[in-house]
């Protein structure tokens, strides 16, 4: 076997043991700016490598529910290619009951895998942390730009917004401002973690843009923009969401590496690694490996697909 997660042990690495499945999408086909999120991929698992593994605010050590990484999504003839590519091997993976996560790449692949979830997931919530509201139809001249990630989803799901604070005017005509919650607005509002969740289904895929996060703590990411989030504010709302949600996945993009400074790799590599240990702070680890990652059997009822169809 080949690289692990994390340099998890082998054991815990297989496809059929692993709970959780990683999905690398290294693509930069259509930013706009600083060039590099295509290296985002390797920064992060590079990371990952030389973090502690026992998360003390859970008390737990997540790794042991399985984590496979999966062969990276590499398709980059176009941008619908790429994303018919993330959808199709993201689908593949939650029909084997998996915990699907992905980790990108720019924004335009959440066009896939939130795709994948809303065909996968009834009544979904696609729960969009961003410095940027994505909702043009199109961009560039393709509706799978990095500037369009979540149009889709604003049509399909039931799309929140949160830490926005750069946008085009004509997105308005897109967005719900009663689920959209501005940086700005955030700053002075105590209630907007309560006023979000509130207005979740139960069903939440997460797609976590790292530019949400302020420049002072993340840098290297595509488009920087002040003002956003801290460390401690997004994991009370995420640890929230996952309290009190059924999280069905995530994905995290737009870690754009800068050899110069490794801390923005660093907090990538733990967030992620924190995300999975809310979903699983209240699994047993010994030895007992369900694939079904810990959703409670009148939630797995939710999933949209017959388990024995397995295309």
């Amino acid at each position: 076997m080949g690289k692990t997660y994390a340099g998890i042990p082998e054991k815990l690495a297989k496809l059929e043991q692993a709970k959780i499945v990683l999905i690398p999408v290294p693509y930069d086909g259509t930013s706009t700016w600083q060039k590099g999120s295509d290296k985002g991929p390797d920064a992060f698992l590079e990371a990952s490598e030389n973090m502690e593994l026992y998360d003390i605010e859970t008390a737990t050590e997540v790794y042991k529910q399985g984590v496979y990484l999966a062969d990276a999504v590499t398709e980059a003839s176009s941008p619908e290619h790429m994303v018919n590519a993330v959808h199709e091997t993201t689908k593949k993976y939650i029909k084997k009951n998996k915990f699907v996560t992905v980790f990108g790449g720019e924004h335009s692949i959440s066009i896939g895998t939130i795709r994948a979830f809303n065909e996968m997931f009834s009544n979904l919530t696609v729960l969009h942390i961003d410095a940027h509201a994505d909702l043009r139809k199109s961009y560039d001249g393709s509706t799978c730009n990095h500037a369009c990630a979540v149009y889709e989803a604003s049509q399909t799901t039931n799309l929140i917004q949160v830490g926005i604070r750069s946008m085009d005017v004509m997105e308005k005509t897109v967005m719900d401002l009663d689920k959209t919650y501005f940086a700005h607005d955030m700053n002075v509002d105590d209630t907007w973690m309560d006023s979000a969740i509130n207005q979740m289904t139960d069903n939440v895929f997460i797609t976590f843009d790292l530019d949400a996060f302020d420049p002072s703590i993340l840098p290297s990411t595509g488009t920087p923009e002040p003002g956003g989030l801290l460390w401690y504010e997004t994991l009370e709302f995420l640890k929230q969401v996952f309290e009190e949600k059924n999280v069905v996945g995530l994905d995290i993009v737009e870690l754009c590496p800068n050899e110069n400074e490794k801390s923005s790799d660093f907090l990538a590599a733990k967030l992620y690694y924190k995300m999975l240990s809310y979903k699983f702070m209240h699994n047993k680890t010994e030895g007992e490996f369900d694939n079904t990652y810990g959703i409670t059997k009148e939630k797995k009822t939710i999933l949209k697909f017959n388990n024995d169809d397995n295309n």
